[in-house]
């Protein structure tokens, strides 16, 4: 705040003071002076949770309000943590879905991924992955089985 803005939130009589030179006056420009450091921080605080304007060290905090947090000890791009973050909603919705699953995979790896409800196995998918992201396998099983329903069991197939 402004030392201004400050004294007018004084009592009148002090307000009538507060413009001339003195002790009162410099209290008000050092409480200016050690507000600054925060109205800066408050001016652009929506930056600090929109996905791809936030500082990268932000990004994992945002991760688990959209609880996609178990990604983190992966290596993926920061980009695509951003891009996670962004679609939490829309995957939340779709959670415990094969749309959903593949909507978690694809955006985390960026490689077109299917998931299949087997026919024949109640309760089991398979996620089938090209063979050129064979390197991706590890990552996808973690993903595979902390967005999976608990009572369904998974496949990753590579190739």
């Amino acid at each position: 705040m402004r030392s201004e803005d400050i004294a007018r939130l004084l009592p009148a009589v002090y307000q009538r003071t507060a413009g001339r030179p003195g002790v009162l006056g410099t209290l008000l420009e050092t409480m200016e002076l050690m507000h600054a450091p925060t109205l800066r921080t408050l001016k652009d605080v929506e930056d600090l949770f929109t996905p791809y304007r936030s500082p990268d060290r932000m990004v994992p905090y945002l991760l688990s309000w959209v609880a996609l947090d178990h990604v983190l000890s992966a290596a993926i791009p920061i980009g695509r943590l951003r891009d996670l973050v962004s679609l939490g909603a829309a995957i939340a919705r779709r959670r415990g879905t094969a749309a959903g699953l593949q909507a978690v995979i694809v955006t985390a790896t960026g490689v077109p991924v299917t998931v299949e409800e087997s026919a024949d196995r109640p309760f089991h998918i398979v996620v089938r992955l090209p063979g050129a992201a064979a390197d991706l396998a590890v990552l996808v099983r973690r993903i595979v089985e902390a967005e999976k329903p608990a009572a369904v069991t998974a496949d990753v197939v590579v190739g």
